[in-house]
């Protein structure tokens, strides 16, 4: 933990659970990359974004996932083991290198919460989870890839203190 740098609580609203993955989420962050594209571009098939996992994950892109348990028969018995209960939420994180300074930093390749559970606090949790293993690391930023037509998440992001630093832009070639 680097000196002077306070790290936020990272602890997600009640009745949610965070936790750190596994390498055998391979399958399960491949759906939540589907479901975030897929809500920016219906329609489409992503079967593609099972090669940017197979490249990108790994010991060094950790990915943490929020859970909420599912509904106990038995209030008496609380539903606690994370392989039963319901991932709707998962961070990916990975290091970028800054082109201007040349720092590396660490970079957040997806933050996803389902539709139904957003607005809720979730998505703030999982990105002071994410400033929290960049001080760990010692990275002095972090950074991520927004689309423009995102306003809730562009909206997230500012509230969180982040800001636009470049603008991507394309030109279709046909």
């Amino acid at each position: 933990m680097t000196a002077n740098r306070p790290v936020a609580d990272t602890t997600p609203p009640a009745g949610y659970m965070l936790r750190q993955g596994t390498g055998l989420d391979r399958a399960l962050l491949v759906k939540f990359m589907q479901r975030t594209y897929q809500e920016i571009a219906p329609g489409h098939a992503f079967a593609h974004l099972a090669q940017t996992v197979e490249q990108y994950f790994s010991a060094d892109t950790p990915v943490w996932w929020v859970d909420r348990p599912p509904l106990c028969a038995s209030a008496v018995i609380p539903v606690t083991d994370a392989a039963i209960a319901q991932p709707i939420g998962c961070l990916w994180l990975g290091s970028a290198i800054d082109q201007v300074e040349g720092d590396r930093h660490s970079h957040i390749f997806l933050l996803y919460v389902a539709p139904a559970c957003r607005r809720q606090g979730i998505g703030a949790a999982l990105v002071r989870q994410a400033e929290a293993w960049a001080v760990q690391r010692g990275d002095r930023q972090i950074g991520l890839h927004v689309f423009q037509s995102n306003q809730p998440a562009i909206n997230l992001y500012a509230k969180l203190g982040y800001s636009p630093q470049s603008l991507w832009m394309v030109k279709p070639l046909s």
